[in-house]
């Protein structure tokens, strides 16, 4: 058994005691919320800083931070990406750390609601141009590219409309043009596609998502292929203060072990629910990449592997009121404005992560009143689709 050194009188006790020593190692990663790191003298102080080992201040980096972000940096054939506070955290210091003013930004016009409105709302603020255009058609992409393009934003498969973009035509346009491109890969993981293995400069995730997978901790992620490129975006998180917190680290760290099991079983669930929505009276339209009705289904089976991922997106007649009653109905499914929890939540764009868009700008993305998305977990399908197809029939009902 370790032994602790032995104590000296009371006023001793606001002195740290040294670590318990032991010849055996914790099979579980310790949990280090220490903000501050004492170091031996100011020569290795300014070492480390020079050689940027060891950790000096939490907002910097901690253990519980390198251990997550080395874990994902594997599943995405990465190098050197950092963890963040939150998902938007993470592309937040992509454009600290990639931008200035006078650069544009070209973002795909289906992006998070909360991207959508950084690049709408906040970047010009700073004299940043941008401009959106739509993933699923390079040629609409190239032809709003403008010569002083610094950054491509897109995600591979869009939030809430599930379409997929033209990676192939993306990647050739930022290619062509010298502009860096950066891919959220919330939605669909490295488990269904790697950025960095077709020509991205840049990866992000949301890790609150389907990464740590139990709604439990609010992290982002973010990695560049480029060494100069990672140190801008890591300054610019250390200093505004991007930082997460040791203890989301360390959930986030135990969530990912299950990552691909939970994936696995909840993209079985979704593509067993899109088929069950569409034959569902008021169901007018059922997005899922793994249907031959989707719109990009032969982008998605090259792109995705044949995979389809756990997001089913859907329609139903009736407006706002049939919305209200489909959500009441369907009172074992959680409605909230998140996703990749073990469970299935359900989420209504309209009032949640696109609210701040006009219904006029939301209708010409094809999200009307009765749209949802639904971020399918593990659920047995014998429990979670009569559940939502009682819903449906509700909604009608209304």
């Amino acid at each position: 058994m370790a032994k602790l050194p032995p104590q000296g009188s009371a006023q001793s006790l606001v002195r740290r005691t040294p670590w318990p020593q032991s010849t055996s190692r914790p099979v579980v990663t310790p949990l280090q919320p220490s903000v501050v790191y004492a170091s031996p003298d100011p020569d290795a102080l300014d070492a480390q800083y020079r050689d940027g080992t060891g950790y000096t201040y939490a907002r910097e980096g901690h253990p519980n931070a390198s251990v997550l972000a080395t874990k994902i940096d594997a599943l995405e054939g990465a190098t050197g990406g950092i963890i963040t506070g939150s998902g938007m955290s993470a592309v937040g210091a992509v454009f600290l750390g990639c931008l200035k003013a006078g650069d544009h930004v070209l973002g795909g016009d289906q992006l998070y609601g909360r991207t959508l409105r950084l690049m709408t709302q906040d970047l010009p603020r700073f004299g940043i141009e941008t401009s959106l255009a739509d993933p699923t058609d390079s040629a609409a992409m190239r032809a709003a590219i403008r010569p002083n393009t610094r950054l491509i934003v897109v995600e591979v498969i869009s939030n809430p409309t599930l379409r997929i973009a033209d990676m192939e035509g993306i990647i050739a346009l930022a290619r062509d043009t010298g502009a860096l491109l950066a891919v959220d890969n919330t939605f669909t993981t490295p488990r269904l596609y790697r950025p960095f293995d077709h020509g991205a400069d840049i990866v992000i995730h949301s890790v609150t998502k389907l990464l740590a997978g139990h709604s439990d901790a609010l992290l982002g992620y973010v990695a560049a292929r480029d060494g100069d490129l990672a140190r801008a975006i890591r300054d610019a998180a250390v200093t505004f203060g991007l930082s997460p917190s040791p203890f989301d680290c360390w959930l986030a760290e135990r969530g990912l072990h299950s990552f691909d099991i939970r994936l696995d079983r909840a993209e079985r669930n979704a593509a067993a629910l899109a088929d069950a929505l569409a034959g569902c009276a008021g169901v007018t339209r059922v997005i899922y990449p793994g249907r031959q009705d989707h719109p990009d289904h032969n982008r998605a089976a090259g792109l995705l592997g044949g995979r389809g991922g756990n997001m089913v997106s859907f329609e139903i007649s009736g407006g706002r009121r049939a919305a209200n009653a489909f959500t009441r109905a369907a009172s074992q499914i959680a409605f909230a404005p998140t996703l990749g929890d073990v469970g299935t939540t359900l989420s209504h764009p309209a009032s949640s992560s696109h609210r701040i868009m006009t219904p006029q700008a939301r209708a010409a993305l094809g999200m009307s009143e009765g749209f949802f998305r639904v971020s399918v977990g593990i659920e047995e399908p014998e429990i979670l689709i009569p559940e939502m197809v009682r819903a449906a029939e509700a909604s009608q009902r209304a």
